[in-house]
């Protein structure tokens, strides 16, 4: 397996495919990099090098204590993209993943970045506060650590089979498939560091972050998002980064990188050739 080991110590996994302009994509919670498989194989097929990691505490990057939470998941990035000297970089960011894309260049800048994408984000802020009422109350997210303790196994399973993908509107046709993979790819991580993961992508305010891009941005969410709710995080991301497109999918879930696969891929390479 190909791996860096970060300053505190930490193993971070990365996967490598294919060659030419960089590609670099963050996953979601609790996921992994395999998440990522479908648009990796398109846009390495299409001439780019894509790399994918997993998050510190999650798939087969190691499970430390401490540094769970936004700014070191930006930092441990960083030192990736260092360690193999990328440079007119791509970032990709997928829910929690578009947070810790946002957080990298808010902390370090966009020296090596040419472009960034965020894919149902969690920016600016996912938490309900006086500032942002359109967000969603501290019990959701207390509810998910609830389950998370009380079966985290199930809870897995409930969200895939349930919101995360849609799969319980109305007429819609669940994927065993999809439900399996994001189960497996969960239960890979550690329990702590998808714990702690809950409060980073959850109570993580971006909106600092958001107003320091500086290079062309594009931002696609769902408007039948059940878990990041649309108007509180892909437009309100696009309103703050300037001059971002956004691209909404009429009736899409969360996890449009799996329903919505083919048209995501189509999108991501367009702006990427643009």
């Amino acid at each position: 397996m190909s791996t860096i080991t970060i300053k505190d110590g930490t193993s971070i996994y990365y996967k490598d495919w294919g060659s030419g302009q960089p590609i670099v994509f963050s996953h979601g919670w609790p996921l992994t990099a395999d998440s990522w498989e479908s648009q990796m194989l398109f846009l390495a097929d299409h001439g780019y090098r894509c790399i994918a990691h997993d998050r510190r505490g999650h798939g087969r990057s190691s499970q430390p204590w401490h540094g769970n939470e936004m700014d070191t998941y930006a930092d441990d990035l960083a030192e990736l993209i260092e360690a193999l000297d990328l440079k007119d970089a791509i970032l990709i960011g997928f829910s929690t993943g578009g947070g810790e894309v946002t957080r990298y260049i808010g902390r370090h800048g966009t020296a090596r970045v040419a472009k960034a994408i965020l894919v149902s984000a969690v920016p600016p802020l996912m938490l309900k506060t006086d500032a942002n009422p359109g967000g969603l109350p501290i019990e959701v997210f207390d509810g998910i650590r609830a389950g998370q303790i009380k079966d985290r196994s199930q809870l897995y399973k409930d969200l895939a089979a349930g919101p995360f993908f849609g799969f319980n509107r109305p007429g819609a046709t669940p994927s065993q498939g999809m439900i399996d993979s994001f189960w497996m790819q969960g239960m890979m991580g550690g329990h702590k560091g998808t714990h702690d993961c809950i409060k980073a992508f959850s109570e993580t305010d971006f909106t600092g972050d958001l107003k320091k891009f500086d290079v062309p941005t594009l931002v696609i969410h769902g408007d039948d998002d059940q878990v990041v709710p649309i108007d509180a995080a892909g437009r309100a991301s696009a309103a703050l980064v300037p001059g971002a497109k956004l691209i909404v999918y009429p009736g899409a879930p969360h996890g449009i990188t799996d329903t919505h696969k083919q048209q995501l891929n189509a999108d991501l390479l367009t702006f990427i050739q643009a």
